[in-house]
């Protein structure tokens, strides 16, 4: 580790980037504990400061991916990976309804997170709240995405090591390149992946890392608060990753058919009040709200439908997800989610 860290902290005229090998090697000392806690203290900050490269983002998630074996789904699953790694403090997590409608009209979603940051509860604590399982083990999340069409995993039950470095952050005071290669990882190896952050030198850089790996179709979004979200009340920045070239998009509500909102229809819900936040989701899939929260949920439901390959556009999507809220088949699919789990295996 010694050379790794003299090469990338040198300092901003001298420092350089590691090469594809360099990376993995580097990954390989931090997974396999070979690194000192000093060592991997001073790698971790330096490559912070210094700022990953394209190709140490793909190595890493390359040698971070060979530790642990993908979900053995079956071929043809139109299957969406969505990482849900920010955690939330000022809007409710609309992903959750969304993931809901857009598996009760065809598609098939894997939400993987970890509740790393105290101030900015994560989704599972609201999926827990809707009664929705989120300690599966790969293998029953597995069963869950092929049965169900929705499952959501702990990357601490998938991947330990990589868990590890991401509760670094609260000892460390901030984020770490575990971070955005959590979000790469993509458990299941779907075909689409849609990617929300909010860091601004990491938007064109995941996406190029993800051609590099040879992801074959995602949505790199400015997310709502770092989620994989699309805003009801502005434009979003998208990039668009779709057989290896990369289109730069501008998303807005009007655009897809939705009317304009303000922020105040995404609002969450006070830290007191948190539990209210699985009651708005679980009475929008149940198609008991109108209004600003429905359309942010059946918004992203269509942008994952599209994800999955059911329609040529959002706005083509959008009338599928309000399909699926308004003939029940939302809500049918919220309880099928939240029944006790008694067909999956150990």
């Amino acid at each position: 580790m010694q050379q790794f860290i003299a090469k990338i902290a040198k300092g901003p005229k001298t420092s350089k980037d590691l090469t594809w090998e360099e990376a993995k090697q580097a990954m390989k000392c931090l997974i396999e504990g070979q690194a000192t806690p000093l060592q991997v203290g001073a790698f971790l900050v330096a490559m912070r400061m210094k700022a990953e490269s394209v190709t140490e983002l793909a190595s890493f998630v390359t040698a971070a991916r060979q530790y642990v074996a993908p979900l053995p789904v079956p071929e043809g699953l139109a299957l969406v990976d969505l990482p849900t790694y920010a955690g939330k403090q000022d809007t409710f997590h609309a992903s959750i309804g969304a993931a809901v409608v857009a598996a009760a009209a065809g598609a098939a979603v894997l939400m993987h997170g970890h509740e790393g940051i105290p101030q900015r509860p994560g989704t599972a604590a609201v999926l827990k709240g809707l009664g929705v399982p989120t300690e599966l083990t790969p293998t029953q999340a597995t069963d869950e995405l092929v049965t169900k069409g929705f499952a959501y995993l702990d990357i601490a039950l998938y991947h330990p090591p990589v868990a590890r470095f991401l509760e670094l952050r609260t000892e460390l005071g901030l984020r770490n390149f575990f971070h955005p290669i959590a979000r790469m990882l993509n458990p299941a190896r779907a075909s689409s992946q849609v990617i929300g952050l909010t860091h601004p030198p990491y938007f064109e850089k995941t996406a190029e890392a993800l051609r590099m790996l040879g992801t074959r179709r995602a949505l790199v979004i400015r997310g709502v608060e770092g989620d994989p979200e699309l805003s009801l009340a502005s434009a979003t920045r998208v990039l668009e990753l779709r057989d290896e070239r990369i289109m730069p998009l501008s998303l807005q509500p009007q655009d897809i058919g939705l009317p304009p909102a303000s922020f105040r229809e995404m609002a969450g819900f006070p830290a007191e009040q948190r539990e209210k936040e699985a009651e708005l989701l679980a009475r929008i899939v149940r198609n008991e709200v109108r209004g600003g929260p429905r359309d942010w949920v059946a918004l992203n439901a269509a942008m994952l439908l599209y994800a999955a390959g059911k329609g040529p556009s959002i706005s083509f999507c959008l009338p599928m997800a309000q399909r699926a809220i308004d003939s029940g088949a939302a809500a049918r699919k919220l309880a099928d989610l939240t029944r006790a789990n008694e067909p999956i295996h150990a």
